[in-house]
């Protein structure tokens, strides 16, 4: 992949994300512009969205385990809390593709995201290691509780705009 189409392809996958989380509706947005020119399928599409999800909810894992250290698995529950208010459209992507795969390949893509989210969230909370096959177990334990215990707060507070969205409004102005 060129430097340019590297760049090209987070464009993309921002105007995706950007997208997902104003509809949080679960659909996977094929019809954005440079989809279909940047990824190679849907599972491809969903594959990025997969590794952007992950990386913010190891990174807001990182930073709850600096202000709470000594409870590790609520740091864990309060990171994915905050990642879901974050990123709700990828999470209802994620989610929904995950029980409706479109074809074999998606759902084993998905399967296999699913568990390593789910060691992350054993490993992180102290309650696994990367090569303990009980991980994935305990941390879809973990991934239960967060989801039982969430409540979003991010239709409750206005986020400030991107800087793609500050872009955007003064191109139009």
């Amino acid at each position: 992949m060129t430097w340019t189409a590297f760049h090209r392809r987070g464009e993309v996958l921002r105007a995706v994300v950007e997208t997902a989380d104003q509809r949080v509706d679960g659909e996977l947005p094929l019809y954005v512009p440079g989809v279909a020119e940047t990824f190679a399928d849907a599972t491809d599409l969903l594959g990025a969205l997969q590794l952007r999800w992950h990386t913010r909810l190891a990174g807001r894992i990182e930073r709850e385990l600096m202000t709470q250290p000594m409870d590790l698995e609520r740091a864990v529950v309060t990171a994915w809390h905050r990642t879901a208010d974050e990123m709700p459209g990828v999470r209802a992507i994620l989610d929904r593709h995950l029980d409706h795969p479109l074809d074999d390949d998606m759902a084993r893509v998905a399967r296999t995201a699913a568990t390593k989210e789910h060691v992350l969230l054993a490993v992180m909370a102290g309650l696994g290691g990367p090569a303990d096959a009980a991980s994935a177990t305990v941390g879809a334990r973990i991934e239960a509780r967060a989801r039982e215990t969430y409540v979003a707060t991010r239709d409750l507070v206005e986020r400030p705009p991107t800087l793609l969205g500050r872009l955007k409004a003064a191109l139009a102005a």
